[in-house]
């Protein structure tokens, strides 16, 4: 069994595959001043709770945007499982991500997990909407290349900004409020949240779309994909575990390498 961990800058997804088929998923606050030891007693019982044997996992894959914890997860992998993780980067990820693009290696290593999964799935191009902390866009264009993308505030991100600056406006739940114009503040501020994301993500896509010259199948992933993605023009799927089949295909590819060379790429990740 694989473990597969996609460490964001507000949430953890954690998954747990047999071969191709995702057993189990998490989702946990990221907490960033955890330690290896902490990170293994939040581990544990997720584990118990679905029956799971730590030493029955063979793998693991790690993405992540928190410097500080990449380095305690490694070690808590290795710790209660007794395998290194593969770390998800553009350099380990050869052979499933090829990028256009300046310099490669600052290349968010959510953002390319969520690049090697859409081209597997949907093939190229193909233009991915992560919805998380950020609303990353990634863009593969025809030739099967990542070439860049949109890195914005995240619907939440927003709100939280909102809430926190305006004394009067409380926080409210971000669901659709199926009407643009709002009747009362709850539902003016989730016409102006909800919708705002919805057109302005399909904004940047129609941009995007004149700028490659052709249009392309858009999936949306990330925690709040589900709550947005339906209410737009342009997504055509939505695959919230993208993320962590992204890591799945990574880990594969580094499995069928020869050790050394696993060493090396995992060292300088």
């Amino acid at each position: 069994m694989l473990l597969a961990i996609d460490v964001g800058n507000t949430q953890t997804v954690l998954g747990v595959y047999d071969g191709k088929r995702l057993l189990h998923q998490w989702r946990i606050a990221t907490m960033k001043h955890h330690t290896s030891d902490e990170l293994r007693v939040k581990l544990k019982p997720l584990f118990d709770s679905e029956g799971i044997v730590a030493r029955c996992i063979d793998g693991a894959a790690l993405a992540s945007v928190v410097p500080c914890l990449t380095d305690a997860w490694r070690a808590a992998i290795r710790h209660m499982i007794g395998v290194s993780a593969v770390v998800c980067s553009a350099e380990t990820a050869a052979g499933l991500f090829e990028a256009d693009y300046p310099n490669p290696r600052e290349i968010g290593a959510d953002r390319v997990a969520d690049a090697v999964a859409a081209r597997s799935r949907f093939g190229s191009p193909v233009v991915v909407v992560d919805f998380g902390t950020a609303t990353n866009i990634e863009v593969i264009d025809v030739r099967g290349c990542f070439i860049g993308g949109v890195i914005a505030p995240g619907i939440e991100t927003s709100a939280q900004a909102l809430f926190s600056h305006a004394t009067k406006l409380g926080a409210i739940d971000l669901v659709d409020p199926h009407a643009a114009i709002g009747r009362n503040t709850e539902q003016a501020m989730q016409a102006g949240i909800v919708y705002g994301e919805v057109d302005r993500v399909d904004g940047l896509v129609r941009r995007i779309f004149r700028q490659l010259g052709y249009e392309a199948p858009v999936v949306a992933t990330g925690g709040l994909a589900t709550r947005v993605a339906k209410e737009s023009g342009t997504i055509t799927a939505i695959m919230p575990d993208l993320t962590l089949e992204g890591l799945r295909l990574v880990y594969e590819t580094q499995a069928d390498s020869p050790a050394e060379l696993q060493t090396e790429s995992q060292t300088r990740a």
